[in-house]
């Protein structure tokens, strides 16, 4: 999905302190992204809280689709979106939006029910509704400080982004062969190696956050007056978002569960 970020030109960061048209461009990204992170919140609720709904989507085959759909729709995307459209960018966000929201429903339903449990690595959780405001303030707080110190640096951040990014995918390889191996006994499923995941995914998409900030600032300029490319950036800056503020509130929440 990053295709589309790396086409957007290089260069020193340009002085936008006066600029309404990218104020309002970054404007409409946020307003995305704060849609979309309400809309995967009443999701998650309605999905945790609403028994029928509960059981379609995890004790039915919908369960894979919830659970695997987002990063098949990820990986997917960067084979057959090479030059997205307004219309499927759009489509692609408020696909991940609805099954990312769905799938978090796991935190409701354990809050409703007061239940604790054990990750396969033997992290003992217990999340209830104050957790998981506490964790939703403490990771839009981090995400609005990481954004506007991305938008105002006058240091390029291409360099630290571009490492960031091939970290992530690596990280992503680590997690899939630390799902698979312990299915076949070839290793046993550990809580370090699942703090160091979880904490690496939160600590790359925090380093990216302020990446993709500067990234589409740059990125305003180098399409400004291109009104479908605007569409697709805008799209693809609030899905890139989303996906890190996920990211860090996971592993928020896994920290502060942890210690309830």
């Amino acid at each position: 999905m990053n295709d589309f970020n790396r086409s957007i030109a290089r260069g020193g960061t340009m002085d936008t302190s006066v600029d309404a048209g990218l104020r309002s461009f970054m404007l409409g990204v946020y307003s995305k992204l704060t849609i979309g992170i309400a809309i995967a919140g009443i999701l998650a609720f309605v999905a945790g809280t609403v028994p029928v709904v509960y059981n379609l989507v995890f004790n039915t085959p919908l369960y894979f689709v919830v659970a695997f759909g987002p990063i098949a729709i990820i990986f997917g995307s960067m084979f057959f979106m090479k030059n997205p459209s307004p219309t499927g960018s759009a489509i692609l966000y408020w696909a991940l939006v609805a099954l990312i929201g769905l799938g978090m429903g796991v935190y409701f339903a354990m809050a409703s029910s007061g239940m604790s449990y054990s990750t396969a690595g033997g992290i003992q959780q217990a999340v209830n509704y104050g957790t998981i405001a506490k964790a939703f303030f403490i990771t839009a707080s981090a995400f609005g400080a990481l954004s506007l110190w991305g938008y105002s640096t006058k240091q390029n951040l291409s360099a630290i982004g571009s490492f960031a990014i091939m970290a992530l995918w690596a990280l992503v390889a680590v997690a899939i062969i630390y799902a698979v191996l312990p299915m076949f006994g070839l290793i046993e499923p550990s809580s370090t190696m699942e703090w160091m995941i979880s904490g690496g995914f939160a600590l790359l998409s925090a380093v990216l956050v302020a990446w993709q900030t500067q990234e589409l600032k740059e990125g305003y300029y180098a399409f400004a007056g291109d009104q479908r490319s605007m569409a697709v950036m805008t799209n693809w800056g609030a899905l890139n978002f989303f996906i890190m503020f996920v990211n860090m509130f996971r592993f928020v929440l896994m920290l502060l569960a942890s210690r309830e």
